[in-house]
C-alpha cells in the first residue's frame, strides 16, 4: 500500500513538473514576441519609412504626367487670372497659348520635384530620438508636418531656378509661359486701373507666376508625402520590410 502511495506521489510531481515547464515556456515565448522595441529599432524604422514615403511621392511626381494627369494636383492657371484667359480664348489661336502655357507650368513642376529628394533625406538624417518618438507616436501626418517645418524654405530655394528655366522656354513664335503671362497681366493691369476699370469693378492681378508655380509644387509634394506616410501608418502591406513591420507594428495595438 505504502509503495502504491510512493508511486502516485512521483506520478503527480513529474506531472506538476511537466506544466510548470509548459506555462514557462509559454511565458518565455509570450515575452519574446512582446520583447520591448528598442530606441535604435524606433528611429531606425521611421526614418527608413519616411525615405520609403518621399521616394514614392517624389518617383509618382517627378515624371511626364506626373502633375499634368493628376487630376487632384494638376497645376493650372492662377484663378486671379480668369478675366484674362477668358478674354485672350476670344482670340484666335488664344485657347491653343493658354494650353501650352498650363501644360508648361505641369512640366515646369515635373521637373522641379526631383530637387526634392537629397534635402528630404538630409532632414531626416539629422532627426533626433525626441523627434523620432514624437512622429511615431504622434498624428497621421506628423513626419509629414515635421519634413514642411524643416525643409520648406530650402526646397523653394532649390525650386527657384528650375522654375524659371522652364518657364522661359519659348512655347510658341519665341513667347515663353512667363513672357505670355507678363504680357497679358500687364495689359489687364492697365485696364483694370483705369477709370474704365474700376467702374467695372476689375481688380489687378499682382501674381508672380514663378512663385506661384513653385507654392503649387510643393502643396502637392507635401500632399503625396502625407498620403505615403498614412499609407505606411495604416496599411501592413505597405510595409515593405521587416524594421518597418516591427516598429509600426506598435501602432496596430494602439
Amino acid at each position: 500500500m505504502r509503495n502504491n502511495i510512493y508511486v502516485i506521489a512521483l506520478l503527480l510531481t513529474f506531472s506538476s513538473c511537466a506544466e510548470l515547464m509548459q506555462v514557462a515556456n509559454q511565458v518565455s515565448t509570450s515575452t519574446n514576441s512582446n520583447q520591448q522595441i528598442s530606441n535604435s529599432e524606433n528611429i531606425s524604422g521611421l526614418k527608413s519609412a519616411l525615405n520609403v514615403g518621399i521616394g514614392e511621392a517624389v518617383k509618382n511626381l517627378g515624371v511626364e504626367n506626373g502633375f499634368f494627369q493628376n487630376e487632384a494636383l494638376k497645376i493650372f492657371l492662377p484663378k486671379e487670372a480668369l478675366p484674362i484667359i477668358d478674354n485672350i480664348r476670344l482670340i484666335p489661336g488664344g485657347q491653343k497659348l493658354v494650353d501650352k502655357a498650363v501644360l508648361s507650368i505641369n512640366r515646369t513642376a515635373e521637373d522641379a520635384v526631383k530637387e526634392a529628394a537629397p534635402i528630404f533625406k538630409t532632414a531626416i538624417s539629422e532627426m533626433s530620438f525626441n523627434d523620432v518618438m514624437g512622429i511615431l507616436f504622434g498624428k497621421e501626418n506628423a513626419a509629414t508636418e515635421y519634413l514642411r517645418q524643416n525643409t520648406y524654405t530650402k526646397l523653394q530655394v532649390a525650386f527657384a531656378p528650375k522654375v524659371k528655366t522652364s518657364l522661359g522656354k519659348q512655347l510658341v513664335a519665341g513667347v515663353s509661359t512667363n513672357d505670355t503671362w507678363n504680357l497679358l497681366s500687364s495689359g489687364y493691369n492697365s485696364v483694370a486701373g483705369s477709370a474704365v476699370g474700376v467702374i467695372g469693378g476689375l481688380k489687378p492681378v499682382n501674381i508672380n507666376l514663378e512663385n506661384y508655380v513653385t507654392e503649387k509644387a510643393l502643396d502637392a509634394l507635401f500632399i503625396k508625402v502625407a498620403e505615403e506616410e498614412k499609407n505606411i501608418r495604416t496599411n501592413p502591406v505597405a510595409r515593405v520590410n521587416e524594421i518597418l513591420k516591427r516598429v509600426f507594428g506598435q501602432l496596430d495595438k494602439k
